[in-house]
C-alpha cells in the first residue's frame, strides 16, 4: 500500500546547545470500493451501483510522535463515505468512524476518543476468511455487533509467547440516558502459534435508555495448512429483554491459488434459541484477484435460506440489504474494486 508520509523533525540552537525536538510522522491513507450488486430477497430482483462490498470506503489520517523513553503518541482520524455518490456516511460528524488520540510502548497501547472495537479489529479476522465482511460471509449477515464507540477507553497488551489481549468500555454521553457511567464493554484475547490461530471475546452493550443489553460472545480457531486456511467459528448473543436469542455456526476455507488468485468457501447456520424457529443457513463464495498491493478485483455471492419467519439479508460490509417477506430466500452476487491508499 502506498501512503502519502509526511515527516516533521527539527533541530534548536541556544548557543552551544543542540536541543533535539521529537520526531513525529503523519499518513494519509484510505480505501475505494465500488461494485455493481444484483440481490434478490423473494420478491422481485434489484441490479445496484453500491459502495463497500468487501471493504468500506473511507480516508483519514493516522499519526505517531515519538516522545522519548520508548514511548509514543498515537492519533487516527477517519470517515467514511459512499464511493458511488460522494456522500459522507454521516455528514453530521466530521470523522464518523474513528477519532481517537493515546500513548504506545512496551506496556502496550491504550486509546481514547471514538474508535473501532476489539470485536471489530481483533476478533473479526479470526472469525472467517474474509474477517465478517462482504454479503458473501454468514456471521456478516447473521450477527449483531458493534463496529465502533463514542467515548471509548481501550488497552491492547503486548503480545507474550503468542497471546495478546484488548479491553474496551465505551461511557455514556448527553446523547444516551441515563447520562452517567458505563454503556459498553468489550473484550478479546487471541493466541498463535505458527499456522494456528484462537481467539474469543465477549461484548456487553445497553440501549440507550439503559433498559435492555445485549450481551455477546463469539469463538473462532484457525490452521494453515499449505495454501490453505480452516476456520470454525460461534457466535452466541442474547438480549436481556428476549427479543433476541441467538447461536451462529460457521466453518470456512480460503485458498490461495497463486500470489494474484485467492478463493474462500463459506457455510453458516443460525440456530433461533426463541423458540420460534426463525432459523437460517447460508452458503457464500468469495474470489478475489489481486492487480498489485493496493488494487483487488472481487466477486462475492450467497445465498440464505429463511426459515418459518426468519427475514435475514445478504448485508455488504458497508450497506444493508434488500427486504424480503418473513421465511423468503435471498440470494445476491456483486462484483466490485478496490483501491488503497
Amino acid at each position: 500500500m502506498k501512503r502519502l508520509v509526511i515527516s516533521l523533525s527539527g533541530v534548536a540552537a541556544a548557543g552551544c546547545i543542540n536541543v533535539a525536538h521529537a520526531q513525529s510522522s503523519v499518513t494519509l491513507y484510505g480505501v475505494i470500493d465500488n461494485g455493481i450488486e444484483y440481490q434478490n430477497a423473494g420478491s422481485g430482483s434489484v441490479v445496484r451501483a453500491v459502495s463497500g462490498g468487501l471493504f468500506a470506503s473511507r480516508y483519514g489520517l493516522k499519526g505517531s510522535e515519538d516522545i522519548g523513553g520508548g514511548v509514543h503518541v498515537n492519533f487516527q482520524l477517519e470517515q467514511g463515505f459512499n464511493g458511488v455518490t460522494g456522500a459522507a456516511s454521516n455528514a453530521a460528524a466530521a470523522f464518523n468512524r474513528q477519532a481517537w488520540v493515546g500513548f504506545s510502548g512496551a506496556f502496550g497501547e491504550t486509546r481514547f476518543g471514538l474508535q473501532n472495537t476489539p470485536q471489530y479489529i481483533f476478533m473479526n479476522p479470526e472469525l472467517d476468511p474474509l474477517a465478517v465482511m462482504s454479503i458473501a460471509s454468514p456471521m456478516n449477515n447473521f450477527n449483531s455487533l458493534t463496529v465502533r464507540v463514542n467515548n471509548a477507553i481501550s488497552y491492547f497488551t503486548p503480545t507474550v509467547y503468542g497471546l495478546t489481549a484488548q479491553f474496551m468500555v465505551a461511557m455514556r454521553d448527553s446523547t444516551t440516558k441515563p447520562s452517567n457511567g458505563l454503556q459498553f464493554y468489550n473484550a478479546a484475547v487471541r493466541y498463535t502459534n505458527g499456522t494456528f490461530r484462537a481467539a474469543a471475546g465477549y461484548e456487553q452493550a445497553a440501549n440507550a435508555a439503559g433498559t435492555s443489553t445485549l450481551k455477546v460472545f463469539n469463538a473462532g480457531t484457525s490452521l494453515g495448512v499449505g495454501a490453505a486456511r480452516f476456520y470454525l467459528a460461534y457466535h452466541t448473543e442474547r438480549q436481556t429483554d428476549n427479543s433476541v436469542k441467538r447461536d451462529v455456526y460457521e466453518a470456512s476455507t480460503s485458498y490461495r491459488i497463486d500470489p494474484a488468485n485467492q478463493v474462500a468457501l463459506l457455510y453458516g447456520y443460525a440456530h433461533d434459541r426463541t423458540g420460534n424457529g426463525n432459523n437460517a443457513q447460508q452458503i457464500g463464495l468469495n474470489y478475489e484477484y489481486y492487480f498489485s498491493k493496493a488494487t483487488t478485483l472481487y466477486a462475492s455471492a450467497g445465498f440464505i435460506q429463511n426459515r418459518n419467519k426468519a427475514q435475514f439479508t445478504l448485508n455488504g460490509t458497508a450497506y444493508g440489504g434488500i427486504a424480503g417477506a418473513p421465511g423468503a430466500n435471498t440470494r445476491g452476487a456483486v462484483v466490485g474494486l478496490v483501491h488503497m491508499f
